[in-house]
């Protein structure tokens, strides 16, 4: 890693002016492309105190060896300039979006002496009229079948067209009036140019005026009893309201719009566009890309619209761009759409009415867009072999890691502290494994010594599992701490959304491990019939089965810790690494350097997903132990007093406060309850605190407790 110190330009080197900075590393590459209005005050911002950076541009900085500049006369300019340079570099640490497709678009060959209407993907091509994008090709192949009704323009291959003119025989469509045959001279080559162009109006949006143009000339020709000509302009009017009715209206007739929304986590964005022309969405596309820079909403905003039409002129630049977030120099990128478009952009954020509605529906699409893109790669066979041999070759291991568990402390501010522990075998989630832990040995804030507990817990229980099956080996030294018998975590939560129900949720035992994972092609599986630790039933012991590795959320303290507890227990065949929030490093034990996995490693994204879900499975329970302390009463003190009797007696008397000043007869009589119970909860309010009366603050007045609150 280079020092930025190393080479920071000289006070005064950097001119206070807009302009444009790259990044290179030592190989003379461009690893960063970036704008300013003042380059001065921009690139200062790099050379601070690394601890004061973002971790992702502390990153870019010290992987770089250089920095060079080049002085643009305005904002504008440095908006086109960057843009250029990301698209020419190709830079690392840029955002840059792909999309997950090709999206074909509806275009028109305005550029040929007769036009062609066709499907086309790929990069847009000079003097081609385009429409879309469309979500799939046969969509609008549909479109144009009903429309070469009224518009019969030509859509054969130049071979075919070529091949038509020879013989002097048009093609089927030509015989069926779903082309004008221009290959046989049936129209001049002006009359099928103005075929085409009403062609690309009617698409545009124009559609009101050519409809009522056609509505008079049907009128027309039933007035003069020339009622086939009528019947036939009836069914263009049909065929027309039909392709119509596939686009919506969902804005004002006028409306010339792009929508544009984001999602996005941590790690990854996903933006989704709807393009809408004449109030009605003609066009719709997303992109996804990892967030390898600093950069929030407004910066992904101002990628996207680079991208969308940094290659655009004229009419593809709408009237109004609405987005999420404004840019940060919107003003700037406001005046280089309008430079684009060569009129006037408006370029703001929705706020009242259909467009503000619109706008909450690209984004629930962008949203959707995120985890599909997130859940096919995550299911991917393939993808989840080459992660699993990535992670295996950085860390040295012998094999794929088939089975790793993440570990992840949670409280709030030392209070509740938990921990989490979820299982991934072949890199799936088994959610049935996942285990939940209170921190027992301790009080108060010691994520490092928290970490080394629930480690020494977990792995005791397995050389007590180890030892309870005879498969102790011989000359093996027993750990020196003793096994405890009542150790043990809590099974996962299995009832949120999208989570697995099989396997109970509070009784203690886990959910089927193993039953229906897919073979790893090159993987060696484990044998999960000959594993020890399972019951007659096929139902496994708790912690039976040791993974291959042990993630921490954390960086080296945390790793240190988990290291420590594996070697208490005699533990050597089990690797250890740490992945801390934010950071892309991943740390291994006795080095003091991390290993640094590729920005679009597969490996590296198994192992933020692996530590993201502990960590939301921690903050889950903290939160529900949280909830449930504020919630608690004396009456859950009460040994075999269940939910249903404590809202019964809550119910009989009114009120806690009532029920606390009750005597153990009037308890009694509450239907189900019994003296001894009566007896029990007279004694655990006597031994609660007394609470504190409250007091209205206007008045000085003690107020009474008459609420029927089922929790004191």
């Amino acid at each position: 890693m280079a020092d930025p110190s190393s080479y920071r330009p000289k006070p005064g080197q950097i001119p206070d002016s807009p302009g444009v900075y790259r990044f290179r590393d030592d190989h003379r590459r461009v690893i960063y492309v970036g704008k300013a209005k003042s380059l001065r005050q921009r690139l200062a911002n790099y050379f601070q105190d690394l601890a004061g950076l973002h971790p992702r541009t502390r990153t870019m900085v010290t992987t770089a060896a250089s920095v060079e500049w080049t002085v643009v006369s305005t904002e504008v300019e440095a908006l086109q300039l960057e843009y250029s340079w990301i698209k020419e570099y190709d830079p690392r640490f840029n955002v840059k979006y792909r999309d997950d497709k090709s999206y074909p678009f509806l275009a028109v060959t305005l550029n040929e002496e007769f036009p062609r209407v066709q499907v086309m993907r790929g990069a847009k091509k000079k003097g081609v009229r385009y429409f879309g994008p469309y979500g799939h090709a046969w969509a609008i192949r549909e479109t144009v079948d009903l429309m070469l009704r009224v518009f019969p323009v030509r859509t054969c291959s130049a071979g075919v067209f070529k091949n038509a003119a020879r013989t002097g025989r048009p093609c089927l469509l030509g015989y069926i009036g779903k082309c004008s045959a221009p290959c046989v001279g049936r129209v001049t080559p002006e009359e099928h140019r103005e075929l085409a162009e009403e062609f690309c109006d009617f698409m545009a949006g124009r559609t009101g005026t050519y409809i009522r143009r056609l509505e008079q000339r049907m009128t027309d020709a039933a007035e003069e009893m020339e009622y086939e000509k009528a019947a036939r302009l009836r069914d263009d009017i049909g065929a027309l309201r039909r392709a119509m009715e596939k686009n919506a209206v969902v804005l004002a007739d006028a409306t010339d719009a792009d929508l544009i929304a984001v999602a996005e986590d941590e790690l990854e964005a996903a933006v989704q566009i709807f393009h809408v022309r004449g109030g009605r969405v003609r066009g719709q596309r997303g992109w996804v890309t990892d967030k390898v820079e600093a950069v929030e909403t407004a910066g992904l905003v101002e990628h996207a619209l680079q991208q969308l039409y940094g290659e655009e002129r004229g009419d593809a630049v709408p009237k109004e761009v609405l987005v999420p977030a404004l840019p940060e120099d919107a003003e700037a990128v406001g005046q280089w759409l309008s430079e684009r478009r060569g009129s006037h952009v408006s370029l703001r954020i929705p706020q009242r009415g259909d467009k503000k509605d619109l706008m909450a529906t690209v984004g629930r699409n962008a949203q959707q867009s995120l985890v599909l893109h997130k859940t096919k790669r995550a299911s991917d066979l393939t993808t989840r072999s080459r992660a699993l041999e990535e992670i295996a070759e950085a860390l040295g291991l012998d094999s794929a890691p088939l089975r790793i568990e993440c570990f992840d402390i949670s409280h709030l501010q030392g209070d509740d502290v938990v921990a989490s522990m979820v299982v991934f075998e072949d890199g799936l989630a088994r959610k049935g494994e996942y285990r939940r832990f209170q921190i027992k040995t301790f009080e108060g804030q010691d994520d490092v010594r928290s970490m080394h507990e629930v480690i020494g817990r977990r792995f005791r229980r397995y050389l007590q599992e180890k030892e309870r099956t005879g498969e102790w080996p011989e000359g093996q030294d027993r750990p020196e701490e003793p096994l405890e018998s009542g150790e043990s975590g809590e099974p996962g939560e299995l009832g949120e959304p999208g989570e697995s129900s099989a396997g109970p949720a509070e009784s203690g035992e886990p959910g089927e491990p193993l039953a229906g994972v897919g073979p790893l092609d090159g993987l060696e599986r484990l044998d999960r019939l000959e594993q020890p630790g399972r019951e007659d039933d096929g139902r496994p012991k708790r912690f039976a089965y040791p993974p291959q590795l042990v993630v921490v959320d954390g960086g080296q303290p945390q790793v240190a810790a988990a290291k420590r507890a594996l070697d208490e227990l005699g533990i050597d065949d089990v690797a250890v690494c740490g992945l801390a929030k934010r950071l892309e490093e991943v740390w291994v034990p006795d080095e003091s350097d991390p290993v640094v996995l590729p920005r679009s490693s597969e490996g590296l994204y198994l192992l933020q997903r692996v530590r993201d879900e502990a960590h939301r499975f921690a903050i889950t329970y903290q939160r529900a132990k949280r909830a449930k302390r504020v919630r608690s009463s004396p009456l859950d003190d009460v040994p075999g007093l269940g939910e249903s009797r404590k809202q019964s007696l809550i119910k009989h008397f009114g009120s806690v406060k009532k029920l606390r000043q009750a005597t153990i007869d009037q308890i009694c009589e509450v239907p189900g309850v019994g003296r001894k119970t009566a007896e029990s909860v007279v004694v655990a309010f006597a031994k609660a605190a007394p609470a504190a009366p409250a007091v209205n603050t206007a008045t000085g007045e003690i107020m009474e407790d008459n609420g029927g609150s089922t929790h004191d």
